[in-house]
C-alpha cells in the first residue's frame, strides 16, 4: 500500500521539480542577459520626447560601445559620473519581491544614476550651433533631424565645440527641455561624456505595449558628415567658444 502511495506522489514531485528547474533556469538566463547583453531602464523625464516618453521602459544593448562601436545618432544610456542629476532617492521601501526582480533584470533599477541622450558628435568632431537655418552642423555639415520634438529650438543655446579623444557630445531630442552637453559647457568636463561611462545603446521600447518599437539611429542624417580632419581646420580638440547662457533646460 505504501509503495502504491509513493508511486502516486512521484509524478507530482517530478512535476514540481521540473517547474522549479525551469524557473531557476529562466532567472539565471535573465540575470546573464542583464549582465552581458541587455539591461532594462525606465525614462523619468521629457528630455527625449517624442522619441522616448516619461515612464517608457527600454532595453539597452550592452555590447555598445564594446565590442560594437558607438555611432553618431545612437541613443545611449550613460552613468552620471559628472553629477548632472540630483542625488538618487533610496529604494529601501521597495518590497523584497520587487528588489529580486530588479536584481535578475526583469525590472529596471530606479535607484541608479543614469541619463539617456542622443550622440551628436564623436571624437574629433566639430559640433556647432547653428547655421542660418537653425541647424546643428557637424564638421561643417548641417543636420536635418527628424527625431526632434516639434517645438525644439536649437538656436536658443549657441555653441561651438570640438569633441576630445575618447569623448562624445550628447543632446536630448527635446532640445528646449534637455540639460545635456550644452548645459554643462562651463564645467571642468566641458559637457563631454567619457565613452567609458556609456552603459550601452538603447535598442527597443519594451513598455508600454502600445509603444513597443525599435529605436533607430537615423544613419541617413549623419551619413554625409565628413571626417573630422576635413571639417575642423585650425581648431584644437576640446576648445569651446564663448556662448549665450543656457535657458529653460530640464533633465
Amino acid at each position: 500500500m505504501e509503495q502504491a502511495a509513493d508511486k502516486r506522489k512521484n509524478p507530482v514531485l517530478a512535476w514540481l521539480r521540473e517547474i522549479a528547474v525551469i524557473v531557476a533556469v529562466a532567472l539565471l538566463l535573465s540575470f546573464l542577459i542583464k549582465t552581458f547583453l541587455f539591461r532594462a531602464f525606465y525614462i523619468p523625464s521629457t528630455s527625449m520626447e517624442n522619441t522616448l516618453e516619461v515612464n517608457d521602459r527600454i532595453f539597452v544593448n550592452l555590447l555598445v560601445p564594446e565590442p560594437f562601436s558607438l555611432n553618431r545618432g545612437d541613443v545611449v544610456v550613460f552613468q552620471d559620473d559628472l553629477s548632472w542629476l540630483p542625488p538618487a532617492e533610496s529604494n529601501d521601501d521597495d518590497g523584497w519581491f520587487q528588489q529580486a526582480l530588479t536584481f535578475v533584470g526583469l525590472l529596471p533599477d530606479s535607484s541608479q544614476q543614469h541619463l539617456v541622450k542622443r550622440v551628436i558628435g564623436v571624437s574629433g568632431d566639430r559640433v556647432v550651433c547653428c547655421d542660418a537655418d537653425g541647424r546643428i552642423t557637424v564638421n561643417g555639415y548641417p543636420l536635418d533631424e527628424p527625431y526632434l520634438h516639434p517645438e525644439s529650438d536649437n538656436a536658443r543655446q549657441p555653441f561651438d565645440v570640438v569633441v576630445p579623444e575618447g569623448k562624445i557630445w550628447v543632446m536630448g531630442d527635446n532640445r528646449n527641455h534637455s540639460a545635456d552637453s550644452r548645459e554643462h559647457r562651463d564645467e571642468e568636463s566641458g559637457g563631454f561624456i567619457d565613452i567609458d561611462a556609456v552603459e550601452g545603446r538603447a535598442a527597443v521600447i519594451a513598455w508600454p505595449l502600445g509603444r513597443m518599437s525599435v529605436l533607430g539611429s537615423y544613419p541617413e542624417v549623419f551619413d554625409a558628415v565628413p571626417a573630422p580632419d576635413e571639417g575642423n581646420p585650425g581648431q584644437e580638440s576640446g576648445s569651446v567658444e564663448e556662448t549665450a547662457p543656457a535657458q529653460g533646460a530640464s533633465r
